[in-house]
């Protein structure tokens, strides 16, 4: 093997993904060894480092060109040995200068002052932390000020990040592109403002409020003010997700709706104040759109609900249906079965997407209208091929055995159905019609009822959501 040319080695160990298999392949031979030193751009490593700081020094020094790192210590115990601590990110910034991704999770020891020696990396364009404790809103400032290339920043359940001028400094910049804060309890919904002129360049927001630590933030005049006169479109806005959010009119992120005219995916879970008009406005825009997913919220002793319960419509899904017409992907859901009310959809306004737009996948969680003359309708659906029913309990054998006739289905899936038995499956045993079938937690449903229904069938049943 020391015979080959190493240009010949380099192309056959450039085609080896996994990590196990380039572990192995390096100890084939010198020639291997070497040439995986030079060619690895990618390590994980985490618990099973030790001692930390000695183990990461010798792993830089082989590995010269990395260029992605990720650390993660989920699971970690302290008789596990001590963590990667600020030294190691000192030992990073110097030992690795391509260094342009790093993750941390779970790295509790890392303070302020190792995010100081990562604002030396100048390649670095994406930095994300999940459950970095002793991280503060100081750490994020130092960094994004010496990474002047940051594109990528995501920030989940950084509890101690309470001063948000690093997202001013962002804004200035004008580099950032894909930005996700997931409950860090001191950034609300207009602190967002602050991104400013950024807001041309980001194509990817997602912003999720712990709601057990939701504090009912009071918007000041200049805050509002700020974000009616935001004139800067959100023009290259590509996928939004907004996750306990609370949606007022004319305020926060409700402003942003009808400005992103190349969004294509969009997912509002548990958004409090989302009207109609905000959807219609959003539909209006966002000629591009190729997924939609509503979730409505479940907490009913939020005194907004109380007061002037805001309710999606049919008028919301009817502009989606006229004005989307790219949209290849639906879900809506609902938390709460005790409140099936809530919902003002129906079965006609799912239908108008479905007979307009271009459906492939279509998901349904606690839609209780949702019934068999549903299921009929889905017969002319030409492009449906995924189907995902979740707690729709109005759905009998005899809407289920109409999956038969519907014309490009290949996969079902099937959670918590009440009304479907057995005899729902017997059109589709032996057809081999569906590529994949999924059946869970169906008190009905057996698992020898569904053998040979698809090609591949997945069948778990525990019955706990019951009682």
């Amino acid at each position: 093997m020391d015979e080959l040319p190493e240009q010949l080695l380099w192309e056959i160990l450039v085609r080896i993904n996994k990590t196990v298999d380039r572990n192995s392949a390096s100890l084939a031979c010198k020639l291997f060894h070497k040439v995986d030193n030079e060619q690895r751009r990618s390590l994980r490593i985490g618990c099973g480092l030790h001692p930390a700081n000695e183990a990461l020094t010798s792993l830089c020094k082989r590995f010269s060109n990395l260029v992605k790192v990720e650390i993660t210590y989920s699971g970690w115990m302290s008789k596990l040995g001590k963590q990667l601590d600020d030294e190691g990110l000192g030992i990073l910034s110097i030992l690795c200068p391509s260094l342009a991704d790093v993750t941390l999770s779970y790295c509790t020891f890392i303070t302020d002052a190792g995010f100081s020696h990562m604002a030396s990396c100048s390649k670095l364009s994406a930095l994300k932390l999940n459950f970095t404790p002793r991280i503060t809103g100081c750490g994020i400032l130092s960094l994004v000020v010496g990474c002047k290339n940051l594109t990528v920043l995501h920030l989940i359940r950084c509890l101690n990040v309470s001063s948000v001028e690093w997202l001013e400094y962002l804004g200035k910049r004008e580099k950032l592109e894909d930005l996700s804060i997931k409950n860090c309890r001191a950034i609300g919904e207009g602190d967002l403002i602050k991104l400013g002129p950024t807001w041309r360049k980001i194509k990817r927001l997602q912003f999720e409020v712990d709601v057990n630590y939701r504090y009912m933030k009071v918007y000041d005049q200049l805050a509002v003010d700020r974000w009616q006169k935001q004139l800067v479109p959100c023009e290259n806005m590509q996928e939004l997700s907004l996750v306990n959010c609370i949606i007022s009119p004319g305020r926060g992120l409700a402003c942003l709706l009808g400005k992103c005219k190349n969004l294509e995916k969009i997912h509002l879970d548990m958004c409090v104040g989302v009207r109609d008009c905000d959807i219609i406005r959003l539909a209006q825009k966002s000629r591009n759109l190729r997924s939609i997913s509503l979730q409505g919220p479940s907490d009913f002793s939020l005194p907004l609900l109380l007061n002037n319960p805001l309710r999606l419509t049919d008028e919301s899904l009817k502009a989606v249906a006229q004005n989307c017409l790219m949209l290849e992907s639906i879900r809506i859901s609902f938390t709460d079965g005790e409140f099936p009310s809530f919902s003002s959809f129906t079965l006609n306004g799912i239908l108008a997407v479905i007979q307009s737009c271009p459906i492939r996948k279509l998901s349904l969680d606690h839609v209780y209208y949702f019934n068999d003359a549903g299921m009929e309708a889905l017969c002319s659906a030409q492009y449906l091929e995924t189907l995902e029913l979740v707690r729709c309990q109005e759905i009998t054998d005899e809407g289920l055995q109409l999956v038969a006739q519907f014309p490009q289905l290949r996969v079902l899936r099937l959670g918590k159905c009440l009304g479907v038995t057995d005899d729902g499956f017997k059109p589709l045993v032996g057809s081999y019609k569906l590529e994949s079938l999924t059946v869970e937690d169906c008190p009905q449903i057996s698992e020898r009822g569904v053998q040979g229904a698809a090609r591949s069938v997945s069948f778990k049943q525990d019955l706990s959501w019951l009682y």
